[in-house]
């Protein structure tokens, strides 16, 4: 048994990352910045399971507050990032990247070596791309850092709790009978459970040939924005029209949303994104680690739930 530093425990993948380390026999200690999260972490949990969580406060934007919480790691499992925020990419570049920075600095500090970082598919180092050059820039200083790391790329996350396809579905219960997609809606996307996320990072940090190694993970299938879009429609049981309307024309509704700081499907940042597409590898979770990923084809059904009651589901559901 290891014991193992998560960061962004409560959050999304974490939900998903810190039973999969208690079921493979780990310890967890978790980063949480307060009382409040620890509490949501520790509600998600059999209660069998939460003698072998320990929760340790902290906060990556923080660097000072890092040592202390990686005393008595053998490993981290970094998960913390945004995927947006509404001050022109600099809360991205503060948690994303300098983040990062901070929790490679602790490890080297408390003697630390392994690391699993949650890094995304399809992004670059390009400054007009927000939450891409962010995270790119996150990745390099891994790369870089002479820590025992691996890197994990994924596609779309679905799964209880998620934050993109939850939008969408938030969208159609809205919409007045009309659902509108960027563009003509063919960006492709490789969406990927975040349970078979999880499941990779039990089985890199069990493997030792997965360091300096960097995978890029996805589901298995391509799917445009409009076949998504299409699938929440289905797995909600509602009935509307799919509009492509101009990225202009979106860019300027998500542009006024976010100026009111509401949430809506696509970012202005992400708009920019959809010109590249966001896939990768159809068989390299097959073929590296083992099994078969999960099909999103009719696995969204916990998007009639609402969201804060989602994790409570059965996993799959």
């Amino acid at each position: 048994m290891s014991t193992i530093l998560v960061t962004g425990a409560s959050g999304f993948v974490g939900g998903h990352v810190v039973p999969a380390l208690l079921g493979a026999g780990h310890r967890v200690v978790a980063l949480v910045r307060g009382e409040s999260a620890g509490k949501t972490l520790l509600g998600r949990l059999p209660t069998a399971d939460r003698a072998n969580v320990e929760l340790r406060t902290g906060d990556v934007t923080r660097p000072a507050t890092l040592g202390p919480v990686l005393a008595g790691v053998d490993a981290v499992v970094h998960l913390v990032a945004i995927p947006r925020d509404f001050n022109g990419g600099a809360e991205m570049r503060l948690v994303n990247t300098e983040g990062t920075r901070a929790v490679v600095d602790a490890m080297h500090g408390a003697g630390v070596r392994r690391l699993i970082h949650m890094g995304a598919l399809g992004v670059v180092d390009d400054p007009s791309l927000h939450y891409a050059s962010s995270k790119a820039k996150a990745e390099a200083l891994v790369a870089e850092s002479g820590l025992e790391w691996t890197i994990l790329k994924p596609s779309l996350q679905f799964g209880p709790g998620d934050g993109f396809f939850n939008l969408i579905a938030r969208l159609v219960r809205l919409s007045p009978g009309v659902v509108p997609v960027p563009g003509d809606g063919s960006s492709r996307f490789q969406p990927i459970h975040a349970g078979d996320v999880a499941r990779v990072v039990v089985a890199s940090l069990a493997d030792p040939t997965t360091v300096g190694e960097t995978f890029e993970l996805g589901g298995p299938r391509y799917w445009t924005y409009r076949e998504i879009t299409r699938e929440v429609l289905t797995a909600l049981g509602k009935r509307r029209a799919i509009l492509p309307m101009p990225v202009v024309l979106i860019r300027l509704v998500a542009g006024s949303a976010e100026l009111v700081h509401l949430p809506f499907p696509v970012a202005t940042d992400q708009l920019r994104q959809l010109r590249l597409d966001n896939i990768g590898p159809l068989d390299l979770v097959t073929s590296r680690f083992g099994f078969e990923p999960r099909s999103m084809e009719g696995a969204l059904g916990y998007l009639r739930f609402k969201r804060r009651d989602q994790l409570a589901l059965a996993d799959g559901a």
